[in-house]
């Protein structure tokens, strides 16, 4: 759903949504490119439709990035353009609110940077961010990753670093994650929460000492004096 303004954050049990996943030419969210996109439209809990496409990016698929995904410059050489694929991408999704791992930093950085290239707006589909919701109600594990979600919960990791693979995976994460949200543990409720927009507050060095900041920003700059004690 193309917009003025971009989505916000939310942290609702859902049961109707998309799932995103891309695969990139590298990480660098302002110079790399798309080369794979693939979603899911979740109705009830349960997947319903998918949606895949490789996507041509103009240029060469770096060695390392071959290793990871498998995909090469003669799979993506006869595939669309990245503005076609956001096109029906977008068509897909509608206004149903996407779901996916660590999508707010990194998936939507690219959508939106794009939508904003093509036709001047953003993707104001609202948004739930799987590793924010694991970093919140898993407190207690070592990686948050979306490998190590999977392994803790039993999900297969076979075909990782393919979109459509990575789908199914955050998938059943969040699955699981609603069941997390619905009966948080003592140890959840002990994590700092932003007011705001729900995120955690990360503590920080100022130059009037430490606070609290929202992992939000700069989307959300909420703040919170650390109190010391006298």
């Amino acid at each position: 759903m193309l917009s003025n303004s971009t989505g916000k954050l939310i942290f609702d049990s859902i049961s109707d949504y998309i799932v995103l996943d891309l695969e990139t030419t590298g990480i660098n969210t302002q110079e790399d490119d798309v080369i794979e996109i693939s979603a899911l439209k979740v109705i009830g809990g349960k997947v319903k439709e998918e949606f895949s496409t490789l996507v041509n990016p103009g240029r060469h698929i770096e060695d390392v990035i071959v290793d990871i995904t498998g995909i090469t410059d003669s799979m993506v050489k006869d595939s669309p353009c990245f503005e076609d694929a956001l096109k029906d991408f977008q068509q897909f999704a509608g206004d149903m609110v996407i779901i996916g791992q660590n999508v707010k930093m990194f998936d939507l950085k690219f959508i939106n940077r794009e939508c904003q290239r093509f036709w001047g707006k953003v993707t104001g589909n609202d948004y739930e961010d799987t590793l924010i919701i694991a970093r919140i109600f898993l407190p207690g594990l070592e990686s948050h990753g979306l490998g190590a979600l999977s392994s803790y919960y039993g999900i297969s990791t076979e075909g990782a670093h393919r979109s459509l693979n990575d789908c199914y995976m955050t998938y059943n994460v969040y699955e699981h994650l609603k069941k997390e949200m619905a009966a948080p543990s003592p140890d959840v409720l002990k994590v700092k929460r932003c007011p705001r927009c729900g995120n955690t507050l990360k503590k920080r060095a100022g130059k009037f000492g430490e606070f609290y900041r929202c992992r939000s920003f700069p989307d959300c700059r909420y703040t919170e004096e650390i109190m010391k004690e006298r």
